[in-house]
């Protein structure tokens, strides 16, 4: 029986040697979504528009919500940056985890015909969430400077705050991606999760706003943090404490390792489910 390695060197190993094939995976993935529509991957710039729009209107006319600390003349604009930044972070998160527990069941062929290394599988659907992310970030900018704002130079600082993002992401699709192999029902489980996450996470709202009685549990969710520390270099021009980040980076990259190595360890039964 064919052994598959568990070290975290693997990661990295099957990441170069196989970019060119994620890489190739992804970009058909993104084209093959706009494929025969009439304005093709302009869809990827409308939907961040539109979706940006729509937020801005129903929270902010409808429900006429303010973010904390702002009076009644608070600008709608800066309401929809700050939910809109939230969106995105979430998003790159809930397009992982939601297609994760078909990610093996959808391409059999790679299971059963074929040698194909398997676990770039959810590479591929991450490569695909961090360029919807991309396209929303820059909807986002040009909305930023529109309305007169201006860009600070903690900005930077982003990539680094989403390196905790990417690698929880990993985690829970490599998990995820193998136990819906074995349990059909956790796809049906997944999209409850992703949804009561969103209103657990601070997107609709900033965390300061909670009784602190009920921050404490928030602090739990690890996308908290992440989508706190991306408001803050983004818009409020705070710069992150790089002691903490580093702790935050470390402890992800071994959770993601665990990850990977629940999928290495369990796919060797694939085959015989599929």
């Amino acid at each position: 029986m064919e052994r598959f390695s568990l070290s975290p060197v693997e990661i990295y190993q099957s990441l170069r040697k196989y970019r060119q094939l994620i890489y190739q995976m992804t970009h058909r993935e993104i084209i093959g979504r706009f494929k025969g529509s009439v304005f093709g991957l302009l869809w990827a710039f409308f939907t961040p528009i539109l979706m940006l729009a729509v937020y801005t209107f129903v929270f902010s006319v409808v429900f006429k919500a303010r973010w904390h600390g702002g009076g009644d003349d608070q600008n709608k604009a800066d309401f929809a940056i700050m939910l809109f930044t939230g969106m995105i972070v979430y998003g790159i998160f809930s397009e992982c985890i939601n297609r994760a527990p078909a990610l093996i069941l959808g391409n059999p062929n790679y299971v059963k015909r074929v040698v194909f290394p398997l676990h770039i599988l959810p590479w591929v659907v991450l490569g695909t969430a961090i360029f919807n992310a991309l396209i929303s970030f820059f909807v986002l900018i040009i909305f930023f400077l529109i309305t007169g704002h201006s860009l600070t130079s903690s900005a930077f600082y982003l990539p680094i705050v989403l390196l905790p993002l990417i690698f929880l992401s990993m985690w829970l699709s490599w998990f995820l991606s193998s136990l819906g192999v074995y349990l059909r029902d956790v796809g049906q489980t997944v999209g409850i999760f992703t949804t009561v996450l969103m209103f657990l996470s601070p997107v609709f709202y900033p965390l300061s706003s909670l009784p602190e009685k009920y921050q404490l549990y928030l602090k739990f969710n690890p996308l908290t943090s992440i989508i706190e520390h991306t408001r803050d270099v983004l818009i409020l021009g705070v710069v992150p404490n790089m002691y903490h980040m580093l702790i935050s980076v470390i402890i992800s990259m071994f959770i993601a390792w665990l990850g990977f190595a629940w999928f290495q360890k369990t796919r060797r039964g694939f085959a015989d489910v599929i």
